[in-house]
This record gives C-alpha cells, structure tokens and sequence, in this order.
C-alpha cells in the first residue's frame, strides 16, 4: 500500500469511507495522485452515517449557528434535511430540535406543513 494511502487512512476512516488501491477504482472514486501518478482512492460512504454530517453541511451554507435563524429559515432547514434524506436516520428529529433551538414537536410540524412554493415559482 503506497503511503499516502497510510498517511490519510485514519482521516479517511473517520469519515465513514475507505481507501482503494488504484486496480480497484470505479467511478465516484476520489483519485489520488502522487507524484503524477494515481496511487489510490477514496471511496466516499453511500450515505452520511449521523445526522451531524447534513446539519454541518447546512449551517456552512448558512454561515452561522442554525439556532440563530428565523422560523422560515428553521422551515427551510428541515426542507432540506428531508429532502437529503436525514430524517430516515434514528434519532434524528431529537438531534435537529436541539440545535435548531426548537421542540421536537416543532419539527414534526414543519415537516408536515404544506410546502409552500419558493420564491420566483
């Protein structure tokens, strides 16, 4: 195993995916080069593994905490997260109620709610 491949697997672990030797790449792989060569990949995980990967993903988009937001903004948010497909992990209407500084209940509801049509349609 190149050690590259070494150096990065305890990162590359820690994101819920594995490292590949080149022979075993396919196609939604990460290539990694060394040198000018492809010396491995990374094969990302089919779906995040907890609840915590969606919601970073969001608030880097929002650019500040989650609980900081307006309602609509809260709505949008559990959109998204539905959307993504977050809400089918365990625990995750507890996990996003805490940090959206919101009851469960208030989930529930905004996960119930008509959707209203975006701005612009």
């Amino acid at each position: 195993m190149h050690e590259l491949l070494v150096a990065i697997k305890p990162l590359v672990e820690a994101l819920g995916a594995v490292t590949v030797e080149p022979s075993m790449r396919r196609e939604g792989d990460i290539e990694l080069t060394w040198q000018g060569e492809v010396v491995g990949a990374v094969r990302l995980p089919e779906r995040p593994r907890d609840v915590d990967w969606f919601l970073a993903s969001i608030e880097r988009s929002y650019d500040r905490p989650l609980a900081t937001l307006d309602r609509v903004d809260k709505q949008r948010v559990v959109k998204q997260l539905n959307e993504a497909g977050a809400f089918q992990l365990r625990k995750s209407v507890e996990q996003v109620a805490e940090v959206l500084g919101v009851s469960r209940f208030t989930v529930y509801n905004y996960l119930n709610r008509p959707q209203e049509p975006d701005a612009g349609d």
